[in-house]
């Protein structure tokens, strides 16, 4: 979230005036992130946060309004859009699709504690109980289809080890996914680092970023999770937190035998997405905008972690 196309405070207080939100008083730049524009709002009535989409498929738009709306009529904590009095929430600010949130109170842990862990597994798996009778679609843009069709274009860049690392792995997936029964489907927030919560001490102020949102295996999401919020620096998974949010997230929605028996591959096939998606981004496909690129080797070190070391037992699930 940075600022690419700079707004006027007359341009902003325009805008505004299409919503029952109040008048403007401050306009902020948001520094960071990747691909949008993004600014804080202040009203003589609320705080909120105003992006302009600069790149991506603006004709998905109308699905993740739709799901973050479902979502916070279903009382997960997530910006809502806000919508004009005639009912609007996606609109066109400096030719660029505008989209309004409220603005949710806290800051990204960056070493989760032990509650934390457990009001995130516990809040998504509430999550993904309601999200599968979610009515929308859009197929996940980065699953093993993603995977099967892109990891071709990454080999010339890696070491021939990495090479074989990363073919072996996706002919692994191949297999046991394709002989798989289907698993548990919904919605999913498809991207949901620790930098996309707010936390407010240990109260969970909301979940953002819903731009890799899609529709797809309810464990994808959940492996994304705990390789970002339960893996030690090297790689290897931190139990305690491990169990905490798994234990959190059953006690909402228990997984499946068929999801228990994917779960080791299902984590490592989540660490080769994003292994492969931040040198597609270096090598391949550089941001239309100059910012600095994640690093890959980040999620290499976590795949080879969990082929090293495999995934820790599965928490037996138990009801609240």
């Amino acid at each position: 979230m940075a600022v690419f196309t700079p707004l006027s405070d007359a341009q902003v207080a325009e805008f505004l005036s299409r919503f029952d939100v109040g008048s403007l008083v401050a306009l902020e730049g948001v520094a960071g992130g990747t691909e949008n524009t993004t600014f804080f709002v202040t009203t003589d009535r609320r705080e909120l946060v105003l992006t302009l989409f600069e790149q991506g498929e603006h004709e998905e738009l109308p699905f993740f309004v739709e799901l973050l709306d479902y979502l916070d009529e279903h009382r997960l904590p997530v910006p809502g859009t806000v919508h004009d009095r005639d009912g609007i929430a996606l609109h066109s600010l400096a030719d660029k699709p505008a989209l309004l949130f409220p603005r949710l109170p806290g800051r990204h842990p960056l070493s989760p504690s032990a509650e934390q862990c457990r009001v995130l597994g516990d809040t998504l798996g509430r999550m993904h109980v309601v999200s599968q009778h979610f009515p929308g679609h859009r197929p996940n843009p980065r699953d093993l289809n993603w995977l099967t069709a892109m990891h071709h274009k990454a080999l010339v860049y890696l070491s021939a080890d990495d090479q074989t690392l990363m073919k072996d792995e996706v002919e692994i997936y191949q297999g046991v996914f394709g002989d798989a029964p289907e698993l548990p489907q919904g919605a999913l927030h498809g991207d949901l680092f620790r930098d996309n919560t707010l936390f407010e001490g240990d109260r969970l102020g909301g979940i953002i970023d819903f731009y890799n949102g899609c529709t797809g295996d309810l464990l994808f999401d959940l492996a994304i999770v705990i390789n970002d919020w339960a893996t030690e620096p090297g790689g290897r998974l931190d139990s305690e937190r491990y169990d905490i949010i798994l234990n959190a997230y059953q006690r909402r929605r228990p997984l499946s035998e068929a999801e228990r028996k994917v779960w080791p591959i299902m984590l490592r096939m989540t660490a080769l997405r994003y292994w492969l998606s931040r040198l597609l981004v270096i090598y391949v496909d550089p941001p239309a905008h100059d910012l600095t690129p994640h690093d890959p080797e980040q999620f290499r070190t976590i795949l080879k972690a969990r082929l090293e070391h495999g995934a820790l037992p599965l928490p037996e699930a138990s009801h609240a």
